[in-house]
């Protein structure tokens, strides 16, 4: 079983629901030629689709253009239904980085024939992710710098305040929807930048007071 790790607080959790948010950020959504959408896009990854810091990513062979996506991972302590955005924060355990890795040649052929994106999104190894640090060190999730570069290029560099959904309406969406439980990991959308990877590549993301994560793509 996957699990979430707090090292500083000496917790951890067994994963449940990863639920994950698509275009979030204006910027990537136009970089996609794709609608802003009214209400939070989700979709969903397995826990067997994680990795940690440290790990491979393996580009399953049906898919010739694998792109990287830099996201602020929200890690459920306490479960709810229905949470009231003013009330969202003290449903949280931590914060941490991931990487949403997505076959976008396999994805966009599923949309246009209006079929889901599981295959494009939840493949092993599609989701990178760090340790956790404690909800409480953040003093504002929407003020966060989120950045990935490849073999050492910047290519992803954006700040949460420029989400369209903040992480309290995002959690309060969602839990209208599914109930939060424990160990449960939200995924908040990328900022632009986006782009391809292949054999070899070395990939770090980082968020500015939450921690960085390092893989490589075999």
């Amino acid at each position: 079983m996957k699990t979430a790790r707090i090292p500083i607080a000496g917790k951890e959790f067994p994963i449940g629901k990863i639920l994950c948010i698509g275009r979030n950020y204006v910027d990537h959504i136009k970089e996609l030629g794709n609608e802003t959408p009214a209400a939070p896009v989700i979709f969903m990854k397995p826990a067997t689709s994680i990795i940690g810091d440290g790990d491979e990513i393996v580009i399953p062979p049906y898919s010739k253009n694998c792109h990287h996506e830099a996201e602020l991972a929200l890690l459920i302590g306490t479960g709810g239904k229905n949470i009231p955005v003013d009330e969202t924060l003290s449903h949280l355990a931590g914060y941490g980085v991931a990487i949403d890795l997505t076959l976008r040649d396999v994805q966009d052929d599923l949309k246009k024939r209006s079929l889901p994106w599981e295959i494009a999104k939840g493949f092993d190894t599609a989701c990178p992710l760090s340790d956790f640090v404690p909800a409480g060190t953040i003093s504002d999730p929407q003020q966060l710098q989120i950045r990935l570069s490849v073999n050492g290029t910047l290519r992803q560099d954006g700040s949460t305040a420029l989400m369209i959904h903040t992480v309290t309406q995002i959690i309060s969406h969602i839990s209208s929807i599914f109930t939060l439980e424990p160990g449960d990991i939200i995924l908040t959308g990328t900022p632009a930048g986006v782009g391809p990877l292949v054999p070899g590549d070395r990939v770090c993301a980082e968020i500015s007071g939450v921690g960085s994560l390092t893989v490589t793509v075999r």
